[in-house]
This record gives structure tokens, sequence and C-alpha cells, in this order.
């Protein structure tokens, strides 16, 4: 199965995230059928394992949510690159897929075509590795997480939380359509487990400035410092790995500001609930 083309899946970058899209998800997480999407992981919703299945498909759930994923290069790519950031020059492997093995990644996109295009790449990915099993730890669902991310997700569930690169939504009477926001903040808290971390990432200052202000202010997420990026694996894939962060280098970065991002960790500290 080769892999499929970007060029026919080209959509425009905006999306209006309040409107009435024509979606599928579960009633709650419980009845999440995640066979479809992680088959070596989990048998249909409804039956049980047998004794020579339990080697190979366990009660595992998904553990890093890439929300707003685009295109999937997060989650996966098919090949392995050398990359420069800002501490060194490191080799790794372009993907959550590959940094982190045994961890079930799911990237979560609005957007039909580019949804489209991501979950038909995974596909490709694991047809050309079936031999060594690779990819079947990474999915996608389309689904607009400012809605409908309590139907996927328990309390507790996530250990990392991604948002690459969204939408800056610069008109003041737009903002409400930020992902990162004063009101969804408290649902990324509840779905996220104490001591998970939320990451953050964009090249527009502006909007850089309104995540640190929220997230900030919330009760319930303390901001890590830059110290703490150090040797964090993840950091140099949110940077280097995902379609808008390669878009953003190969244009130099805005022009204002020359190549910069602006990257925001937080922990998750459970103080009261």
């Amino acid at each position: 199965m080769s892999l499929p083309q970007k060029r026919f899946f080209r959509q425009r970058a905006h999306s209006n995230p309040l409107a009435d899209h024509s979606l599928e998800f579960p009633s709650c997480p419980s009845k999440m059928d995640w066979s479809e999407h992680f088959p070596l992981f989990f048998t249909k919703l409804g039956e049980r394992f047998n004794d020579e299945e339990n080697s190979m498909k366990t009660k595992k759930k998904v553990e890093f949510a890439d929300v707003g994923c685009g295109y999937g290069g997060l989650l996966g790519s098919f090949c392995e690159v050398q990359v420069t950031v800002p501490r060194a020059d490191i080799n790794f492997k372009v993907g959550l897929a590959d940094t982190f093995p045994e961890v079930l990644s799911l990237g979560l996109e609005l957007r039909a075509k580019v949804a489209d295009y991501a979950h038909k790449k995974i596909l490709a990915l694991r047809e050309q590795n079936k031999s060594t099993g690779k990819y079947q730890n990474i999915s996608i669902v389309r689904a607009n997480a400012m809605k409908y991310l309590p139907y996927f997700f328990e309390k507790g569930q996530l250990k990392k939380i991604f948002f690459l690169f969204p939408d800056p939504h610069f008109k003041k009477s737009k903002h409400k359509w930020r992902i990162i926001s004063p009101h969804l903040l408290s649902d990324y808290a509840y779905f996220l487990a104490v001591g998970g971390l939320l990451y953050t990432v964009t090249d527009v200052a502006e909007l850089y400035e309104w995540e640190i202000k929220h997230l900030s202010e919330h009760p319930l997420f303390m901001r890590i410092s830059n110290e703490s990026l150090k040797g964090d694996a993840t950091v140099d894939l949110i940077l280097n790995s995902s379609e808008e962060s390669k878009k953003v280098t190969r244009q130099g970065g805005d022009n204002k500001m020359g190549e910069i991002y602006y990257v925001s960790l937080f922990l998750f500290a459970l103080v009261v609930f």
C-alpha cells in the first residue's frame, strides 16, 4: 500500500469549531470501540479476550492526545532524519509512534480531508511495516475537541496532551474559538493524570501570551521552567515533526521575529479537585 499524496487532500486551514459538523462519537468513553483504531491492542467492543490473544491484546488506554493533529506529522512519519534543535544536533525518529512505542497516541482533527489523509497514511505505514508491527500504536479520529473530548477520554487518562500551532483566531470576536481558553482548561485538567503534561507551541507572539496568561491563572496548572525542557524527547518532536513546524522552518519563521518558536510546557498538579 502506497502512502497517500497530500496534494489530493488539501483543505483550508480554518474551520469553525462551533459549527455543527457531521461527526461520529461514542455516548461515553466506555462505549468507544478502540479496536477500530488499535486492532493489535483491543478486541471489538463487547467481545472478550481469549487465551491466545492475551499475549498481544491488553487493556491499554490512549495516553497521548494530539489535539488538532493536522496531517499527523507528530504521530508518525516514514523516515528518520537529523534535525537541529536549540540545544544540539541530534538524531531521532520522527513521531510518537517510534519515540514511545509502548504508548497509544491518538490524533484528533476536525477538518474532513486532513483527517482522511492522516488516517490513510497511518494505514499505509502499518501495511508497509506489517512484519515489524510498527505504527500500530497511533491512530486518528475526526472529532471536534472543543465539544467532544469528554466522550473519548476518562478522568485522569492522559499523560500528555499537545496543542501544536493552533489557529490563532486573531479577531477579538473569534477568541472564543481558541483551543486554549479559560472554559476549556478545566476539561483538559480533568483528562490529564496527576503530573500529566500539556504542551503548546506557536509562532504567534500574541497567541503565546494569551496561552501563558490563561494557563498561569488556572489553579490546576503549574508552569515548568525551561530548564525542565532539557532531555524531554517530546519537545524535539513537537518542534520538528509536525507539518506546521516544518512549514514555519521553511519560511524562516515569522518575518518580524525571525525563526522563533514560542514553547510552553505546563504540568498539571492536582491541588483541589
